[in-house]
């Protein structure tokens, strides 16, 4: 577990854009421990979301960290935009064209932690060589793109390696789960090693968000502990 506990971050992509604000503070008086908020540009994935503009107005409605996920093609040339909007921890991934040196030397430099993403498909010692300078490790879920996708069964023994691997070097470093996460792939995550959740149709769907992320944390603080047995 890292220093930081086990944390619960809502995607916002799966909240209500019409009442987003709303949305950002249901969440936060429940519980939230930060947010997640998927930026997709139509190339590095076939979707489009949004840009700096809709972080910074997130960030009008809450202190919480924000987890901004960058499955674009060029990170770099946007990370002080996101920066500036308020990000908190910006997340690139692996694939993308970008140097994951340069990314890590640039988030220093703007004053926010750095994550690096593996797709489905992706092996996970693609994040080996830097695994001591970030901050978040992201292992996806599902393909990444839309929301409300399976879990895929590949995804738990890529928790389990990379857990392995930081408990080898000592690392605090948060291990990140997105995609698919109900609360029996949240309890079987947390089992695998994960740290950090991004919930998003769990959160956002069916019932209300209260019972939502109290169910999510239940499910998460026993699988922690069923990991340590």
């Amino acid at each position: 577990m890292t220093k930081r506990g086990l944390r619960l971050a809502p995607s916002l992509l799966s909240a209500d854009f019409a009442a987003l604000g709303a949305a950002v503070r249901e969440a936060e008086v429940a519980g939230a421990d930060a947010f997640h908020l998927d930026v997709m540009d139509g190339h590095f994935v076939p979707n489009i979301t949004f840009g700096p503009s809709l972080v910074a107005a997130v960030r009008r409605h809450t202190r919480l960290p924000l987890d901004v996920h960058l499955m674009i093609e060029d990170p770099e040339r946007y990370f002080e935009a996101f920066a500036r909007a308020g990000g908190s921890t910006l997340v690139f991934h692996v694939e993308a064209r970008a140097d994951p040196r340069r990314l890590l030397e640039l988030g220093r430099a703007l004053g926010v932690t750095v994550g690096a993403a593996i797709r489905p498909e992706t092996p996970v010692d693609r994040v080996w060589p830097w695994l001591d300078r970030l901050d978040q490790v992201m292992v996806m879920g599902v393909n990444p793109g839309f929301s409300g996708q399976k879990f895929l069964p590949g995804t738990l023994p890529k928790l389990h390696a990379v857990r392995e691997r930081l408990s080898e070097h000592g690392l605090s470093t948060d291990l990140s789960i997105d995609g698919g996460i109900t609360t029996e792939t949240a309890l079987e995550s947390a089992r695998a090693g994960a740290t950090f959740f991004v919930c998003g149709n769990s959160v956002y769907g069916q019932g209300t968000v209260a019972e939502n992320l109290a169910a999510l944390r239940a499910a998460v603080q026993r699988g922690a502990q069923d990991a340590v047995r």
